[in-house]
C-alpha cells in the first residue's frame, strides 16, 4: 500500500471514530458477534491458508489459531457493558462535597501489527480488545505469511466497514509507512529488534504502545519432577508449530541427577508424537521461509547434537533436535531460537538456576517442573518473567482470565479478556465538585492561610 493511501486510510479511520458510533456498547457487541460469525464461516479457508504458509497441522491450526478465539470473543461481548461502566471511587476529604469517577474510553485509532508464526490468532486476539474498547483499527499483518495475510484482508473487508477496520498488506515499506502516521495506540507482536523500531517510531508522536515480544524462555526440570509427564509436556510445547512460538521452551535446565533419564523419556516422547521420521508426520509443521530455515539450521553448529539434526532445505524441514554441551558464548544461547532445537544444560543447585536466568534478558515465560509445586514460589521470588507455568508449558496463554504479556525485553503491556479491553482503553479521571459551597482557603491572597493548610494536611495524614 502506497504512503498516500495509508495516510488517507488513517484519516478515514479517524473520521469514522469521530462520528461516535464506536462508543456505543451495543455497536461493539454487534461487531464482536459479527467477527465471531465471520471466523466460523471461514474456518476451512483459515486452516488452508495456515497450511500453505507453515504446513501447520489441522489440529494445531484449530487449537491455537481459531478455537482459542471463540471464548475470547464471547467473554468480551458478554462483559464489555460492565467493563465500560463509569467507576465511582473514593474522594479525599480535602475535596469535600465532590465526587470522583473513572470513565473508560477508547483511545481512538489503533494500529495492530501482527507476526507470521500464529498469523491469524495474533491478529484477531488484539483486534477483539480493540473492538471491545471502541477503537477503529488499521491492521498490518506479516508479509511472511502471505496466504493468511490475504485471508485476513478478505475476511475484514467482507465483515467491516473499511472506515472502521481495514487491512494494509505489504512488506517493510508498508510497515514503515504505517508507523509514520499518527495513531492513538499501537499494538505490536513480533521480535524484540522490530519492537525497538516500533517504539522509536511511536515516540515521535508520543503514541502509547503495547509490545508482545519473545525471548529465551527457560524450562527447569527439578530432581523431584514427574519425569514422564515433564518429557511429554515439554516436547509438546517445544515442537508445537515446529518451535515457532514466542512462548516455546527455548532451552532446558535439568538437574544433573535426572538428566540421563529425562533425555531418554524426552526422545521417547518425540518418537511417540512424530514417529521415527518426523519428516513424514502429518502433525509436524515447517519453518516459515528459507531465510528463517537457514538461520535456525546454522544454530545447530553449536554444542553437540544428541538427538535429531536432520534437515530438508527443499521443504524447510528441521527435525526435532536436542543439543548438549552448549555454553553461554554460543549463538544458540544468545538469541531466541524460534525453531525445533532444544539446548540442554545441567545444574546442581537452585542457585545455579537463578544465576543463569538472571544473567539473561527477562523472558516471556518460565516453565518449572517439580513434584512440589510450592517450591516454585521460591524460584519465582528471585527471577522475573512475563508469565509462568508449573508442571506445564505455554498453556497459560489460553486463559482469558489472566493477563498475557512480557517484561523487559520480552515486552510491555498485557492482554486477553478484561486485560485486552483495558490495554486498548484510556481511563479518564473526572472530579465533579459541588456548587453548594466554595472553600475560600485555596484562593489568594494567601496571607497566613499556609498555617491552616499545614494543620489541615497534618490532620488528614
Amino acid at each position: 500500500m502506497e504512503h498516500y493511501a495509508i495516510r488517507e486510510t488513517a484519516a478515514r479511520l479517524r473520521k469514522f471514530y469521530e462520528t461516535g458510533a464506536t462508543r456505543d456498547p451495543g455497536f461493539r457487541i454487534a461487531m464482536l458477534k459479527k467477527l465471531g460469525g465471520a471466523i466460523r464461516s471461514a474456518e476451512a479457508d483459515i486452516m488452508a491458508a495456515l497450511r500453505d504458509d507453515l504446513r501447520k497441522p489441522e489440529f494445531e491450526s484449530y487449537a491455537s489459531e481459531i478455537g482459542i478465539l471463540y471464548p475470547e470473543i464471547s467473554h468480551a461481548a458478554g462483559n464489555l457493558r460492565n467493563w465500560s461502566r463509569p467507576e465511582r471511587v473514593p474522594t479525599p476529604i480535602i475535596h469535600f462535597l465532590s465526587r470522583s469517577v473513572i470513565y473508560r474510553e477508547p483511545y481512538g485509532t489503533a494500529l495492530i501489527m501482527s507476526p507470521w508464526n500464529y498469523p491469524f490468532q495474533l491478529t484477531i486476539a488484539p483486534l477483539i480488545g480493540s473492538i471491545a474498547a471502541g477503537n477503529c483499527a488499521l491492521i498490518k499483518p506479516s508479509e511472511l505469511s502471505p496466504a493468511t495475510s490475504a485471508l485476513i484482508a478478505k475476511l475484514v473487508a467482507d465483515t467491516f466497514d473499511p472506515s472502521y477496520i481495514t487491512v494494509a498488506q505489504g512488506g517493510v515499506e508498508t510497515a514503515t509507512a504505517v508507523l509514520e502516521e499518527k495513531f492513538d495506540f499501537i499494538f505490536y507482536t513480533g521480535s524484540t529488534a522490530v519492537g525497538r523500531v516500533v517504539m522509536t517510531a511511536a515516540a515521535k508522536h508520543l503514541t502509547p504502545v503495547a509490545l508482545e515480544l519473545g525471548g529465551k524462555s527457560p524450562t527447569i526440570v527439578a530432581a523431584d519432577a514427574r519425569l514422564d509427564y515433564a518429557a511429554k509436556r515439554i516436547a509438546w510445547g517445544k515442537f508445537f508449530n515446529a518451535g515457532q512460538t514466542c512462548l516455546a521452551p527455548d532451552y532446558l535446565l535439568v538437574h544433573r541427577s535426572v538428566r540421563k533419564e529425562f533425555i531418554r523419556l524426552f526422545t521417547g516422547a518425540i518418537r511417540d508424537f512424530f514417529g521415527e521420521d518426523p519428516r513424514r508426520s502429518p502433525d509436524y509443521a515447517r519453518i516459515i521461509n528459507e531465510r528463517h530455515f537457514s538461520r535456525v539450521a546454522s544454530l545447530m553448529r553449536d554444542g553437540d547434537i544428541i538427538h535429531g539434526g536432520n534437515t530438508a532445505p527443499d521443504e524447510r524441514y528441521i527435525e526435532p533436535t536436542i543439543i548438549a554441551n552448549v555454553t553461554p558464548d554460543h549463538r544458540i544461547m544468545q538469541e531466541e531460537i524460534f525453531g525445533p532445537l532444544f539446548p540442554v544444560i545441567e545444574y546442581d543447585s537452585p542457585d545455579e538456576v537463578v544465576s543463569h536466568i538472571n544473567s539473561m534478558p527477562r523472558p516471556l515465560a518460565i516453565y518449572y517442573f517439580t513434584g512440589r509445586p510450592r517450591t516454585a514460589r521460591a524460584l519465582f521470588a528471585h527471577v522475573h518473567s512475563g508469565g509462568a507455568c508449573v508442571n506445564d508449558t505455554i498453556s497459560h496463554v489460553g486463559s482469558h482470565h489472566m493477563p498475557f504479556g512480557g517484561i523487559g525485553e520480552s515486552g510491555m503491556g498485557a492482554y486477553h479478556g478484561r486485560y485486552g479491553f483495558d490495554i486498548f482503553t484510556h481511563r479518564r479521571s473526572v472530579l465533579i465538585r459541588s456548587n453548594l459551597i466554595d472553600m475560600p482557603l485555596r484562593y489568594p491572597p494567601y496571607g497566613r492561610k499556609v498555617g491552616l493548610l499545614k494543620m489541615l494536611f497534618k490532620l488528614l495524614g
